[in-house]
């Protein structure tokens, strides 16, 4: 499943968070890696708006995998820095968007379509 989310890093902070995710630590990369989370992408608005996009098989599982890691304490710890105050971590805060068009899934079943009409 690929799922978006939406986040908020504190703007003040922007080029400080840019870095960190310009060279995250190795180990951190390859326990998202066995945690199950694939073509993972943030996308970062001048206003701070933080997007992620991620292809997993369960998001609440990927998730709980990599609460129990030292490297994603340390990180998490890291990157609190850099978002406005929380009574959660920066993951925890993550706000889950509804996908509502795929291009993809739509071209697929116009084409079945298509196809289920010519014969």
């Amino acid at each position: 499943m690929r799922v978006c989310f939406r986040s908020a890093v504190d703007p003040r902070h922007l080029q400080a968070y840019k870095a960190a995710h310009a060279k995250v630590w190795p180990e951190m990369l390859q326990e998202l890696n066995n945690a199950g989370w694939k073509d993972y992408t943030l996308h970062l608005g001048e206003d701070g708006l933080l997007i992620g996009i991620v292809e997993c098989d369960d998001l609440d599982a990927a998730r709980a995998r990599m609460a129990v890691t030292d490297v994603n304490s340390r990180w998490q710890l890291e990157m609190s820095k850099l978002f406005p105050p929380s009574e959660t971590g920066p993951d925890a805060g993550f706000i889950v968007i509804e996908e509502v068009f795929n291009l993809e899934d739509q071209l697929a079943a116009a084409s079945n379509m298509t196809e289920g009409n010519n014969k």
